[in-house]
């Protein structure tokens, strides 16, 4: 093939991101084996011109650690080989959090690039390349000028492929930016394919497109932290390759950065884009049932490329449907962003000053994307990210009451917490703030204890994933150590027989929910999820009768043919239930006391539990604990402990929860493990412990039975 007539340009965009709330040595091993090691390259071909982009908190996390890191990053910058790109500080979804937010969040990163590197950035990466047709307005509101999407988004709105070779212009409302198609295939092409495949792109584009621009928009953690890339790429020298091949190829094939592009071309046109992401995010947003099905027909139509743009996934936002968990923390997001927006300004108190500051600042860390979905990369599986932010949004929320007349003192509010359409009802007190969802058999779906800035239940409900179908074929092919594959291709599991943890709960793991059940039942039948407990009531929706500013009342009626002695006529039963929350020392008690009375005959004995879902985290840590009479227990422990008291403790949250069921024989606990995936393959994950209060109320005597659970939850 000869050379091209006229130069081609590649545009090369780098992102590099760790959320907060990550464990120290991850950070470490990614700086390791993929930061450092990427610049290190970088600095040895300065004919190599690109785009970098760090978020906020791997910024703040290397200039703590490895400050000499932006001194070498601040002369690439100087010298014009690197151009620093901008973003969301805490590396949002733009589009999920409120505008304000956005234009904070985006001037902040473009503030701490200009202090550090002396120039202020032109562009900003969107977390997860999710795009929506109003972002124009919001980057332009934060002095941005282009940004990168995927190819899909063009193609979507019915660009052809050979028309992506160039910058275009996207606008709303007059307000417009710059925008890159990154273009997938070179995705799977660098840095998975050998280095001449990618030369050979570039090259039958430079022929078809004299003088276009190709973009590659990517993670820097691809080069040395996904499976078997660091051998692949900096032992194995196919980074060092790659560019050595740019430079090579010089004389037609130049780098240059973004602003460079945009400042020696014009655009090609408007680029008017619905709604997406990259496919990968569109397919995994998908319920799994419907995720299925797409997959099955995007593999019927593999052969017909002129097809594949027209099938496609859904939004982002589709996550908060398919993981209520998401869409709780998001609520939760957007209550603690309107109440530090209200919080009244005191200019004469440079103490209030910095107490608001702080809470944006905790704000604005609980909007980082990463726990809020689920794909290959999302953590909202992951324990200790979600907490990262809920731990952030508790603290924000808690200094807001601080700052805020009036708020300091109990107070109840109905409202529809999670826009699910049903009310909810939210307690909160210096101590403690308390969800508590009647259309859900009156449970608790969040508590948090604010003196640690904990919130107890956050667990996850388990639900069928799409790639559960596949573990049995990814025990049996693991492949080869070292070998590089692309994370959307591989099949990987952290121990065998993960299939055996597959179980899928019937409910959302909130705490104080009902169980009535068959009393030939065992506690192994309640860790398998086999209790066959009666569902209408576990899950049933309450009536709220009264409630003030630390109490409700709730109650229910319905009848129980799946236990009646004479099926023609199924017994009634009527249950309340009544929440009383209150502080104690060092912290705050939360009680509910059930009455059940019961108008006719049952087939067989019942007995009757009142369910806790408590996610301390790591189980394995020795400073996290169940305390029973019998002694300690791990976290993960499975089986019975003596009633009518059991203690739970977490040193690294500093504190403690007292269960307390009067009266109750024993308590059945179980851990609560999802399966899942992650770029490292299939694992399983403590999602915290259920723990069961029993009793064995004689129906047969007494048409009426009362039993009473009690949280006290203390710091230490």
């Amino acid at each position: 093939m000869t050379l091209p007539s006229r130069a081609f340009h590649v545009v090369l965009i780098i992102h590099a991101h760790q959320p907060s709330g990550n464990f120290e040595h991850v950070f470490e091993e990614c700086y390791q084996h993929s930061y450092n090691a990427f610049l290190s390259l970088l600095e040895k071909h300065p004919g190599i011109r690109l785009a970098l982009h760090y978020s906020g908190p791997l910024l703040l996390w290397i200039e703590k650690n490895h400050p000499e890191y932006f001194a070498r990053l601040g002369k690439l910058v100087a010298s014009g080989q690197v151009e620093m790109m901008g973003g969301g500080f805490y590396e949002p979804i733009l589009i999920t959090i409120p505008e304000a937010d956005r234009t904070e969040q985006l001037t902040r990163l473009s503030n701490y690039i200009e202090k550090h590197f002396g120039k202020r950035p032109a562009g900003a990466w969107l977390a997860e390349r999710v795009w929506e047709p109003q972002l124009p307005s919001s980057l332009a509101a934060a002095n941005i000028s282009y940004t990168l999407v995927d190819d899909l988004p063009f193609l979507a709105a019915g660009f052809e492929p050979q028309e992506l070779f160039g910058p275009y212009i996207a606008e709303d409302c007059g307000k417009s930016v710059w925008l890159f198609a990154g273009l997938k295939e070179l995705r799977y092409l660098i840095p998975f394919r050998k280095v001449d495949e990618s030369i050979a792109y570039f090259k039958n584009a430079a022929q078809l497109h004299p003088g276009g621009v190709a973009a590659f928009g990517d993670d820097m953690e691809k080069f040395g932290v996904w499976p078997g890339t660091f051998q692949h790429c900096y032992a194995e020298g196919w980074l060092e390759e790659f560019f050595a091949a740019l430079e090579e190829n010089a004389s037609w094939l130049k780098t240059i950065t973004p602003s460079e592009c945009i400042a020696s071309h014009v655009p090609l046109g408007r680029a008017d884009l619905p709604t997406a992401s990259y496919a990968e995010m569109m397919e995994w947003v998908l319920p799994t049932s419907t995720r299925l099905r797409f997959y099955g027909l995007h593999k019927e139509f593999s052969a017909r490329p002129d097809l594949l743009p027209f099938l496609r996934g859904s939004g982002w936002r589709g996550f908060f449907r398919k993981y209520p968990e998401s869409n709780l923390l998001h609520k939760k997001m957007l209550r603690v962003s309107a109440c530090v927006a209200a919080v009244p300004p005191r200019r004469s108190s440079p103490e209030h000053a910095a107490h608001l500051q702080e809470a944006r600042d905790h704000l604005f860390s609980g909007q980082g994307n990463d726990a809020y979905w689920h794909g290959v990369f999302g953590g909202l599986y992951a324990p200790h990210l979600r907490t990262a932010l809920w731990r952030h949004l508790v603290r924000a929320e808690s200094l807001v009451d601080q700052l805020t007349p009036g708020k300091m003192l109990p107070r109840v509010e109905f409202l529809d917490y999670d826009a699910d359409g049903e009310p909810e009802v939210l307690f909160t007190a210096p101590e403690y703030q308390a969800l508590l969802k009647p259309s859900d058999g009156a449970t608790l779906a969040a508590f948090d204890f604010r003196p640690s800035s904990a919130t107890l239940i956050n667990s996850l409900q388990r639900r069928p994933e799409a790639y559960h179908s596949r573990l049995r074929e990814a025990a049996s092919s693991t492949p080869a150590a070292g070998s590089a594959v692309s994370i959307h291709d591989q099949v990987r599991v952290k121990e065998p027989n993960l299939e055996r943890f597959l179980r899928y709960d019937r409910f959302p793991r909130h705490s104080f929910r009902l169980f009535l059940f068959d009393s030939s039942r065992t506690a192994a039948e309640y860790e398998t999820l086999q209790l066959n407990e009666s569902a209408s009531l576990a899950a049933g929706a309450f009536q709220i009768r009264k409630s003030s500013a630390n109490y409700a009342d709730l109650a229910l009626e319905k009848t129980l043919p799946e236990f009646a002695a004479d099926s023609a006529n199924p017994p009634r039963l009527t249950i309340t239930k009544h929440f009383l929350f209150g502080p104690a020392p060092h912290g705050c008690e939360v009680s509910c006391d059930v009455s059940l009375t019961l108008s006719g005959p049952l087939a067989v004995p019942l007995r009757f539990g009142i369910e806790s879902v408590i996610n301390l985290l790591a189980p394995a840590e020795p400073d996290r604990f169940f305390e029973a009479p019998t002694g300690r227990q791990n976290l993960r422990f499975s089986g019975t402990l003596p009633g009518p008291i059991l203690r739970m403790e977490d040193g690294w949250q500093r504190l403690r929860v007292t269960l307390h069921a009067p009266g109750s024989e024993d308590y059945w606990v179980a851990p609560i493990d999802t399966v899942s995936e992650s770029e490292g393959g299939f694992e399983r994950v403590y999602q915290g412990s259920q723990i069961l209060a029993l009793w064995r109320p004689d129906f047969t005597n007494n048409p009426s039975f009362s039993a009473r659970l009690m949280w006290r939850v203390v710091s230490f």
